[in-house]
Parts: C-alpha cells; sequence; structure tokens
C-alpha cells in the first residue's frame, strides 16, 4: 500500500509543478544578447506570435506574450545568439571636418589641422565645396564585430559634443564593402545668447552605407551656422587583423 501510495504521489509531482503555469497566460520577458544583432533578431521572430520592443544599444530585446510563445522565443534567441565562426571585427575611423569661409572660424583649441591623409580627400572636397579654409573637428575611433552596431562620442573644448553611431556594420561576403546600416553623425554646438547658451544641432543620418575596405568616402554634408560653414563626414572602414 505504501509503494502504491508513493507511485500515485510521483505521478501527480508533474501535475502540482505545473500548476500556475497556464501556456496561455501573458508574460514579459527580457533578454540579453551577447553577439547578435537586436534588431535582426526582432525581424526573424516577427512571425512568432509575440510582441517585441528591442534596446540596440543595450542589446536586450523584450518579449511580451502568451507563454508557450515567450518560451519558444527564448528558445530561438539562444540558438541565434552564438558566435559565428567566421566573425571578423570591423574597425571605423569617423574625421568630423568643418568647411568655411570664415578665415578662422574657431579658435587653435577647439580645432585642427588637415591631417596628411586626409589631404587628398578634402583636395577632392574643394573642387564640389570651395571653402576658403577646411578644419578637422574632431576623430573618433571604434571597434565592433560583423553584424554589430558601434555608437562613440567625443566632448571637445569649447563644448561642441560629437556623436557617431551605425545599427550594424556587416562584410558584404568576399567583395571587400562593408556595409553600414542606419549611421547617423551628429555635432552639437552650445550657442550664446545673453546670459543663456542655448544649443545647435546638426548631423548627417543615411539608411544604408556601402564603403571599400580602406576607402575614404565622404559620407554627407550638413550645413552648420548658415551657408558660409558646412560639416562634412569622411568615413574609413577595415577588416581588423
Amino acid at each position: 500500500m505504501k509503494r502504491l501510495i508513493l507511485a500515485l504521489a510521483l505521478i501527480a509531482m508533474p501535475g502540482v509543478a505545473q500548476v500556475g503555469q497556464d501556456p496561455s497566460e501573458r508574460i514579459e520577458k527580457l533578454v540579453t544578447l551577447k553577439y547578435a544583432d537586436p534588431q535582426s533578431v526582432a525581424n526573424l521572430l516577427r512571425n512568432f506570435g509575440v510582441e517585441l520592443q528591442l534596446d540596440n544599444r543595450m542589446k536586450v530585446v523584450a518579449i511580451v506574450g502568451q507563454r508557450n510563445r515567450v518560451t519558444t522565443a527564448e528558445d530561438a534567441i539562444k540558438q541565434l545568439d552564438v558566435p559565428a565562426a567566421s566573425q571578423k571585427d570591423i574597425e571605423l575611423t569617423v574625421y568630423f571636418v568643418q568647411g568655411s569661409d570664415a578665415s578662422d572660424p574657431n579658435t587653435p583649441e577647439v580645432h585642427s589641422a588637415i591631417p596628411k591623409d586626409l589631404e587628398g580627400t578634402v583636395a577632392t572636397l574643394k573642387t564640389t565645396f570651395p571653402f576658403k579654409n577646411y578644419f578637422l573637428l574632431d576623430t573618433l575611433g571604434l571597434r565592433t564585430r560583423s553584424g554589430v552596431g558601434a555608437d562613440a562620442s567625443g566632448q571637445l573644448r569649447n563644448g561642441r559634443l560629437t556623436t557617431f553611431r551605425v545599427r550594424s556594420a556587416s562584410l558584404e561576403g568576399d567583395s571587400g564593402m562593408i556595409r553600414l546600416e542606419s549611421l547617423h553623425a551628429g555635432l552639437r554646438v552650445p550657442v550664446r545668447e545673453g546670459d543663456k547658451t542655448n544649443y545647435l544641432d546638426t548631423g548627417i543620418s543615411t539608411d544604408v552605407v556601402d564603403v571599400k575596405e580602406g576607402q575614404k568616402l565622404v559620407v554627407g554634408r550638413s550645413s552648420l551656422n548658415g551657408p558660409d560653414t558646412a560639416l562634412f563626414l569622411v568615413l574609413i572602414a577595415k577588416v581588423a587583423q
């Protein structure tokens, strides 16, 4: 009799464990990613019948839905969030270059002369945008894995703030091309008005940029303090060795 009671108890235990675990119950889960791009993961999970929110900077995906569907989505993420055997690192160097018709638009503390490795690129710029002077405002360096996003910022002495981010940087097969998605470069400039300091924001944004590895690419131009001054973004991307 004791053995029979024990056997019935063991059979009943799985049923007890399921109490409060209704598969149709709506739950929320926050999943942190180590390797995979949150946007790419979210795109693959759209058909899993769950609601998704993501944060590319924090590399997290929030999942909301029925318990069984959330569990299935979690299992899928575990399979996706693994380091790829062929995954390589990508190095990005970003130059913020200012063109101006003023003889000296800033004090020496907040700009630098164009470095020698950019002189050819700036000479080409001058043929289309014949500003009297070109200066280097800032240089940002980033490193990320292929398929993953990156961001960086810099603080200049005069209170200017530079920012740069991409949602993902990916190698395009064996073509030697590197694709940058959702690129944005920004510059915040303090403007003194009486006793108050306001800020002027300008920047360059583009959905997709394809750059040849090692090539110096002028991504775009943005006006800065009127038509006599402009901000240019020069980008170099290469595979890290």
